[in-house]
């Protein structure tokens, strides 16, 4: 290696950048599933014909987007400090 990076270094680098990113769908969906399992079992708790499961799996879009948004937004921020510096 005469001073060149190496591809191990760029593949760590890489990962290093995207990493962050990787989540945050697996998360988004997690959170409607969990919203919308929450909601089931809610309708079968009180004998409600998917009452709960629509105002959870609405609670848990408009809650996982938020997050989603917030995130995006909060790593966007982090990129533009470490180019500036």
């Amino acid at each position: 290696m005469n001073g060149d990076k190496s591809p191990l270094n760029d593949l760590n680098q890489t990962f290093k950048e995207v990493g962050p990113y990787l989540g945050i769908g697996v998360q988004l969906a997690a959170t409607i599933i969990l919203m919308v399992i929450l909601g089931q079992w809610l309708d079968q708790k009180f004998e409600k014909n998917y009452l709960f499961t629509i105002i959870f799996a609405v609670v848990g879009v408009a809650s996982g987007m938020y997050n989603l948004i917030r995130t995006l937004s909060f790593l966007e921020k982090r990129k533009r400090r470490i180019d500036n510096e």
